[in-house]
C-alpha cells in the first residue's frame, strides 16, 4: 500500500517542517512521503518494524517520524480537514451515528483486562452515515464501555470544531450502553441515545419507543467499520509497547478509511 498523489496533496500541508542545522551539516532528512509509505506498509501487513523492506527508509526513521507526527496531532489535523471536505459535500449523515467498542489483545505495555482473558485495550468508535469514523477513544481494557461513550463523543467536538451542524442527533448503540445516567448526559447536549434495554429492567424503567428502535437494525454499519480496521493487520493485536504508537496507527487507519469517501 502506498499513498496516492491525491491523498498526499491532502496530507502534506499538515506535516511540520523538518528542522535543519544552521551550519547545513549533517545527514539530510528522508522525505516525509517515503517514511509514510513505510509506515503504511507496516500498518497494512502487520509485520515487525525490522522486517520493513529496504525500498523504504530505515525502520527506526519511520518509527520516529510516526511518533513525531502523533505527538503533534498531525493525523487529527488531517482527519479534521478530510471530514470538513466531506461535510461540505453533504456526505456526512449526522442524523444517525453508531457507537460501539471492541477489545484488542496486547502483547506489550498494556494492563490486565477485567473483562477478557489476558492483556488488552478497549477501543471505542463513533461512526456516521456509511461507516465513516468521527470519534475514537482508546483506554485500558478494564474500562467499561459506558465510561468511554462520552469521551468518544467529545472527540467529535475536537474534530468538527464549533459547527453546530457537525453534531450527532442520534447515537445508536447496543444494550451495553443502556444507562439512565448516559441517556441523561447525552440528552443534555441534544443527543438521543437509542439502545435496547437490558433484560433486568422493569417495565416502569423502560422508555424506548419501538418506532425509533427500528433504526437499531442499521447497527451493522459500525460492525463493518471494525472489519475495515481489521484489514490493517497491525491493529488486530497491539504489539506496541507505547500506547501513543498504537494510537498513531489507529488515527492513520481512520484517516485512510475517511479518505475513501472523497
Amino acid at each position: 500500500i502506498r499513498i496516492t498523489d491525491e491523498q498526499w496533496a491532502l496530507i502534506e500541508p499538515h506535516l511540520p517542517a523538518l528542522p535543519r542545522r544552521k551550519d547545513g551539516r549533517g545527514r539530510p532528512w528522508r522525505s516525509d512521503r517515503e517514511c509514510l509509505d513505510g509506515i503504511l506498509w507496516i500498518l497494512k501487513t502487520g509485520a515487525q518494524w525490522k522486517a520493513l523492506p529496504k525500498e523504504f527508509p530505515g525502520y527506526a526513521t519511520c518509527w520516529r517520524r510516526l511518533r513525531m507526527w502523533e505527538e503533534r496531532d498531525v493525523w487529527k489535523d488531517v482527519w479534521r480537514a478530510v471530514l470538513g471536505a466531506l461535510d461540505e459535500k453533504g456526505l456526512l449523515e449526522w442524523e444517525e451515528t453508531f457507537l460501539d467498542a471492541t477489545f484488542v489483545s496486547a502483547k506489550k505495555g498494556a494492563t490486565q483486562s477485567a473483562h477478557q482473558e489476558g492483556k488488552g485495550i478497549e477501543a471505542a468508535v463513533l461512526v456516521v452515515g456509511e461507516g465513516l469514523p468521527v470519534g475514537v477513544q482508546l483506554a485500558a481494557a478494564n474500562e467499561g464501555e459506558t465510561s468511554l461513550a462520552q469521551p468518544t463523543v467529545e472527540e467529535v467536538a475536537k474534530l468538527a470544531g464549533d459547527d453546530p451542524a457537525c453534531w450527532p442527533q442520534r447515537i445508536i448503540a447496543d444494550k451495553a450502553y443502556d444507562s439512565d445516567e448516559l441517556r441523561a448526559a447525552f440528552a443534555s447536549v441534544d443527543i438521543q441515545l437509542l439502545a435496547p434495554h437490558r433484560s433486568n429492567r422493569t417495565a416502569k424503567t423502560r422508555s424506548n419507543d419501538g418506532r425509533c428502535m427500528r433504526r437499531y437494525k442499521r447497527r451493522w454499519i459500525v460492525e463493518r467499520f471494525f472489519a475495515w480496521l481489521n484489514g490493517f493487520r497491525r491493529l488486530i493485536v497491539r504489539h506496541e509497547r507505547h500506547s501513543l504508537m498504537y494510537r498513531a496507527f489507529v488515527h492513520v487507519a481512520c484517516v485512510l478509511v475517511t479518505m475513501r469517501a472523497l
